[in-house]
């Protein structure tokens, strides 16, 4: 496995994060997301950065790591901060030429919209991927949707897709890196020449890519049939998740860090977006 892919991985530990129930775990990061949303002041996004440090302090997964997991998203990140720089207009001027004004207030901007891409990424990642197993994150996402089942929804396969996407994202990540790397060795040149050329060079790499995929789906399928696999309609669990008391403070906690993204976006706020 290329080191350097971390999105959707699991990193085996024993912290607070990794011993939580996964339905918590679910709870946790949808609130996070949108408490990130709610963020709109420079004080509030202090303390979801305060937040997010925190997290990843007690999941015990390398910062290094974490920061490898956003080089997918780094050029969207780049392109967000640079567009909001350009366009955002504000009061105080800091420099203008021609038709080109960069405003201080458009600089904060552009760390904010910057910053929140990161923090969703990281956060949601710590919270989630890389804490939470494959298995246990099925067996979560089924137990938070149950009472769907009643109105005859597929909960199980729904949370069995979902968990087997987020587990090849690395996987195909990886397979992008080699088919690529046999493409250049082939002399194929995917840094040069206009857009139109630069997308016709992605064509040697999508195919081969498509192809990998549908077989890796088939070999999936055929071992999931040969292991008597036929749905969540009779299945049992190994490990059954229940929610402890730390699950219940976590969730306390949610709503104490809710409450202060409210507070300082209204009464202490340190510029607005």
């Amino acid at each position: 496995m290329n080191l350097d892919v971390t999105l959707g991985q699991y990193f085996e530990g024993n912290s607070i994060l990794h011993r939580m129930d996964p339905q918590a775990k679910l709870i946790v990061a949808i609130a996070y997301i949108v408490l990130l949303f709610l963020a709109k002041s420079v004080s509030a996004f202090l303390l979801v950065l305060l937040v997010t440090a925190f997290l990843i302090a007690i999941s015990g997964v390398p910062l290094r790591t974490i920061l490898k997991g956003l080089k997918p998203i780094l050029f969207l990140v780049v392109f967000t901060g640079i567009l909001n720089i350009f366009w955002y207009k504000g009061e105080t001027l800091l420099f203008q030429w021609r038709f080109i004004s960069i405003y201080v207030e458009g600089l904060i901007h552009a760390t904010m919209m910057a910053l929140r891409i990161a923090l969703l990424i990281a956060g949601s990642g710590v919270i989630l991927t890389y804490t939470t197993t494959p298995i246990a994150l099925t067996d979560g996402l089924e137990q938070l949707l149950s009472p769907l089942k009643k109105i005859k929804l597929p909960v199980h396969e729904f949370s069995m897709m979902m968990t087997i996407a987020l587990r090849f994202i690395p996987t195909l990540i990886e397979e992008t890196h080699k088919i690529m790397n046999a493409q250049k060795a082939r002399g194929v040149d995917f840094s040069s020449g206009g857009l139109i050329k630069r997308a016709k060079a992605l064509i040697p790499i999508l195919v081969p890519l498509f192809i990998s995929s549908f077989r890796r789906a088939d070999e999936l399928a055929t071992a999931m049939e040969c292991r008597c696999y036929h749905g969540g309609e009779g299945r049992t669990r190994m490990t059954v998740h229940r929610m402890r008391v730390a699950d219940v403070f976590a969730l306390l906690a949610v709503v104490a860090f809710g409450a202060g993204i409210i507070l300082l976006n209204r009464y202490y706020p340190i510029y607005t977006i």
